[in-house]
Parts: C-alpha cells; structure tokens; sequence
C-alpha cells in the first residue's frame, strides 16, 4: 500500500464537477421560476396593493381616530405587507431601500410613542410616509405607464398612483403643520388619535377639488402645496386617460 497522499490522488474527482454542474442548473431553474412567478404577479400585486392602501387611509385611519383600534401597530404591518410586496416585484432597487429605511422611520416614531416623546414621534412618521409615498408613486407609475396590453390590474395600478400622490401630501401638510403653527384653520396638528384622518380628510378633499372648506390653509407654504396638489389631482385623470388609450391603440396594433 502507498502513502495516504497517494491514495488520495488515485481517488476519482470526476463526480465533483458533475454535482457543481448539477447544483449550478438547478439554481438557474429557481432563478427562471422565480422570474416567472414575478412576471405572473406584478400586475395583480397593484391591486393587492391598492386594495392595502385603501384599507389604511379609509378604514383603519378613522377607526383609530374614534379609539377603537391602534393604527400604530397595524399601520406599521400594511407598511411591511407594502413594501414586501414592492421587493417581491422589483428586487432590490433604490426604490426599495428608500422604503426600507422609511419603515426604520416609523417603527423608531412608534418606540417613542411608547416613551412619550411629543412632536418628534409624528416628525419621524411624516418623514417615513413622504419616503413611502414618493417611492411608491415611483414604482407604480412605472409599472402603470410602462407599454404593454391595459387590464384590470393596470387601471387599479392607476388608483394607486392617485392614492400614493393624496398620502405624500398627507405628510406634507403635517410637516407644514408642525414647523407653522396655525398654518390651517380649523385643524390643529398634534400628536391625536384623530390627526390621521383629519389630514387624510384636507389632502383628498383637496387632491379631487371636492373640499367643504372647513378646513383651509392660511401660510403660503400651506396654500402653495394645496395649489400644487389640486394641480395634480386635475391633470393627473386626463393625463392617465391619454397614456391608456395610447397603450391600448399599440396593443391592437401588434399581432
């Protein structure tokens, strides 16, 4: 018998390029599933993703205004749910990471609630929701407007996009609010259970020009984004209506 180096030299090492070729095939068949499932699932995610949105600002925003839930918590949870579902979409883009660290935001904001830290609490929500808000609108508006055959799914993306540009400016106003008191007659922005869905109530009356006027800016910096979001909420509908129409003119066009 030889010395135990050369036996291990007349071992066959044939086996092992084999199992690296093996393990490498079968992670590029996972990698092409998973591109496949994403494919299969970026136009319902707008939807799931809207219907979210709207549960948050029209359901659990004024359920925790009148103390019967705790939308800290459950806000923090469609937040995850959200941006989980943008990763699961488009990776880890640049958009995702500004989500990432607006989540940071607020789940910082939420342990100094439970410290009773005034002010600076609804400072870091208000900046968490801006950086969520634009990073969201920049991710559907991307997915809305890209070419491609209009369904469902797309004209939902589109809500979305409506959705993101009122919650913005949401956290706009209460940015405005804070740094300016008395910027608004007849709210007083303050941490309250009630302040959520006051300004979800002033940014969408404001963004779809159907206002009651019992809520009104008085600081330019206050009238000069309520100009701009009435902006917005007029041309945005026409400018979506010509986009779509364009995108289902090409898609009959091609074979």
């Amino acid at each position: 018998m030889g010395p135990p180096k050369a036996r291990a030299k007349n071992r066959p090492q044939s086996s092992l390029p084999k199992q690296a070729t093996g393990r490498a095939a079968a992670f590029r068949e996972r990698k092409e599933r998973f591109r496949l499932l994403q494919e299969q699932m970026r136009d319902p995610l707008l939807t799931v993703l809207t219907i979210l949105l709207a549960i948050l600002m029209f359901v659990i925003a004024p359920l925790h205004a009148e103390g019967i839930i705790a939308s800290q918590d459950l806000g923090l949870g469609v937040a995850l749910v959200v941006i989980g579902a943008v990763m699961f979409e488009c990776g880890m883009t640049p958009a995702v990471m500004v989500m990432l660290v607006a989540l940071g935001l607020a789940a910082t904001a939420t342990m100094l609630r439970l410290q009773h830290h005034p002010r600076l609490d609804v400072y870091l929500d208000a900046s968490a929701w801006i950086l969520i808000g634009l990073a969201l609108s920049w991710v559907v508006a991307r997915a809305v407007f890209a070419p491609g055959r209009i369904n469902y799914h797309r004209i939902m993306g589109a809500v979305l996009l409506y959705l993101s540009v009122g919650l913005t400016f949401v956290a706009l106003y209460t940015f405005v609010g804070l740094l300016i008191p008395n910027s608004f007659s007849g709210m007083t922005v303050a941490d309250s259970p009630a302040m959520a869905s006051t300004m979800i109530y002033f940014s969408f009356g404001t963004l779809t020009t159907a206002g009651s006027g019992d809520i009104a800016p008085l600081h330019p910096i206050a009238r000069s984004l309520c100009n701009l979001e009435a902006m917005i909420g007029q041309l945005y509908p026409a400018t979506l209506l010509a986009r779509l129409v364009t995108l289902e003119i090409e898609g009959e066009d091609r074979p």
